[in-house]
């Protein structure tokens, strides 16, 4: 993944604290699996107590009417607008065919009894194949429900929207975290991301290990590598973290960061070119490995912001990154 764009984050991201809340069937794989955000495996010679392990979600054979489902709630409710079904590595035991519903629950209400609306309607699948669908038009959604026809295996789900955030309860003299992904904070452009998952650097907690962050390549010519964030509200910043967990004999030497308010006049096709140009908000500092670097007195005074460019010199791997401010 070289100069690349990136449209939408993950509602359905695991580590956003997305759950399973039912499912008709997980015989062969946990439904689970299927939310994980590494690319899916096959490992030929694994096996375990109900047969071929698969990395996904799986059910056993269908011999009756009907079809198999699971809810998903969403760790970040918010407006839909792609979904993402992989069959990667399913080839003789792929659903036919699968379709999305999608509802708008409050913090305990039953999804038994709730409405469903489609989000898409029962699409022809094939095996071992990414299937990307584009709504028609944002859908607002606490809970999804994949419906598989009439059953089989489903390597990766993912829903791909904006997360809806109540600003209007967050004070203005609070600090939080404006380049959460759960509070709308999303990567948009970058120079680079060979390995690892660059949605990563704003997800909660600490890395699960070196693959759960954003690394690229090592560079061969001259410059650095990049990554351009959108904060999830406008807000003046008060602090940075950065985090290299498991970087440690490919981190960067050095960190920088810009920012820009882009309010109103966001263009994500330009971020590439006009990032460049935007105000030093950290002037280059030194990192070492595997640990949680804090900077506050070395920043320098901006008004508020919306975007920030996070420059890694002149290449490696981080973990997290946060932005932390007051909403403006």
């Amino acid at each position: 993944m070289t100069d690349t764009i990136i449209a939408y984050p993950n509602l359905a991201a695991a580590r956003l604290g997305t759950e399973i809340v039912s499912v008709t069937d997980q015989f062969f794989a946990s439904a689970e699996r299927m939310l994980a955000e590494t690319p899916p495996r096959f490992i030929a010679d694994k096996f375990d107590d109900h047969g071929k392990w698969m990395d996904g979600w799986e059910t056993r054979r269908r011999r009756g009417p009907g079809h198999d489902s699971a809810i998903v709630r969403l760790g970040a409710p918010g407006d839909v607008h792609q979904l993402e079904i992989d069959t990667a590595h399913f080839t003789g035991n792929y659903p036919m065919a699968a379709s999305v519903d999608a509802c708008v629950l409050d913090d305990g209400e039953d999804p038994a009894s709730a409405r469903w609306q489609p989000l898409l309607t029962m699409t022809a699948l094939q095996g071992d194949h990414p299937h990307r669908f584009t709504l028609p038009a944002p859908r607002h959604a606490t809970h999804v429900r994949l419906n598989l026809y009439p059953d089989g295996g489903v390597a990766r789900f993912r829903v791909l929207g904006r997360p809806r955030v109540d600003w209007a309860g967050v004070d203005a003299d609070q600090e939080v975290e404006l380049s959460a992904a759960r509070l709308g904070g999303q990567v948009l452009a970058l120079s680079d991301a060979h390995y690892g998952w660059p949605h990563s650097l704003l997800y909660p907690g600490r890395g699960l290990n070196m693959g759960d962050g954003w690394e690229t390549r090592r560079r061969r010519e001259p410059g650095f590598d990049w990554c351009v964030i959108g904060l999830g509200h406008r807000g003046r910043v008060t602090g940075l973290e950065v985090d290299t967990a498991f970087f440690k004999g490919n981190f960067p030497a050095q960190v920088s960061v810009q920012a820009a308010n882009l309010e109103g006049h966001a263009d994500t096709a330009l971020l590439r070119a006009s990032s460049m140009f935007w105000p030093t908000l950290l002037t280059p500092q030194p990192l070492g490995p595997d640990a949680i670097h804090h900077f506050q007195d070395q920043l320098e005074t901006l008004d508020a912001v919306t975007h920030v460019r996070l420059n890694m010199h002149p290449d490696g791997g981080i973990s997290r990154f946060r932005v932390f401010g007051q909403i403006q």
